[in-house]
């Protein structure tokens, strides 16, 4: 088999359920060694096209190759080489963490010689070897979020598709998630959905922004911030020059997007 054109390839992408169109002709693609943003509000779509790409839901029109297969026809050949994590992770709560990472490897076809290598790298990777014979069910979520990431990357996929990974941690846990992702991009094809711009900003050279089912823009993420910097300050001057307008403030730096249930 011939090396694919790029690493992720969607073409006029189109997912519905019923009348209701989750997903209207996008496309995108991402090449090897990128680490690329998936930016968008709560029900833009975002998760309805990672679920496509990693072969848990058909699409209604278009084409996707990942690794350059097709997700529908030839479903096994992606899921060995990509590694995902959902926006909900569904552990086995009354399982403990080395297992649970053992099943998960035997299930990835991990061989039986590697199994115990892999999951102990995996283990201090994302740092959990301090819960690692814990009972999932007794862990907070930023530890679960981590055996998420754990399980993702157990059978070493060249591909990341991560939905949504710092969502519900505290500020902290957040930080070491997001250090984490810019250390696994140094050697891997990441794709990472949110809705927060700055984590965009400090994780992904390249951002692709949708909205309603649609990509509306795609640039590198400076050229994005620049643009949104340049909008910003002409809101802030015009604000200036109305009569109506008292005064008016900067509410902070982080800025997220958020329209309605997730798709």
């Amino acid at each position: 088999m011939t090396e694919p054109e790029h690493l992720i390839d969607v073409k006029h992408l189109t997912k519905r359920f019923g009348k209701i169109v989750a997903v209207d002709d996008v496309s995108f693609h991402v090449d090897q060694g990128e680490v690329v943003g998936f930016l968008g509000p709560n029900g833009a779509g975002k998760s309805t096209v990672m679920r496509i790409l990693t072969a848990f839901t058909p699409a209604t029109g278009g084409t996707v190759r990942v690794a350059g297969f097709d997700p529908f026809w030839e479903s096994m050949q992606v899921r060995r080489r990509v590694g995902y994590l959902p926006e909900n992770v569904p552990l086995y709560r009354e399982m403990r963490v080395t297992e649970y990472l053992f099943h998960r490897a035997r299930l990835k076809d991990v061989p039986a010689c590697e199994r115990k290598r892999r999951i102990g790298e995996v283990l201090d990777r994302c740092g959990i070897n301090e819960v690692a014979h814990r009972v999932m069910g007794q862990l907070s979520k930023g530890y679960r979020q981590r055996v998420g990431l754990a399980d993702a990357l157990v059978n070493d996929p060249p591909i990341l598709i991560l939905d949504e990974p710092t969502v519900g941690l505290d500020p902290n846990q957040v930080r070491l998630v997001r250090e984490m992702i810019k250390d696994l991009g140094k050697r891997r094809t990441v794709l990472l959905s949110t809705h927060i711009l700055s984590e965009v900003e400090m994780i992904c050279p390249r951002v692709l922004i949708i909205s309603g089912g649609r990509i509306v823009a795609e640039d590198s993420t400076a050229n994005l911030k620049s643009r949104l910097a340049a909008s910003l300050e002409d809101v802030f001057a015009k604000l200036t020059t109305t009569a109506d307008v008292v005064g008016h403030e900067r509410a902070g730096e982080e800025m997220t997007m958020s329209a309605g249930e997730e798709r």
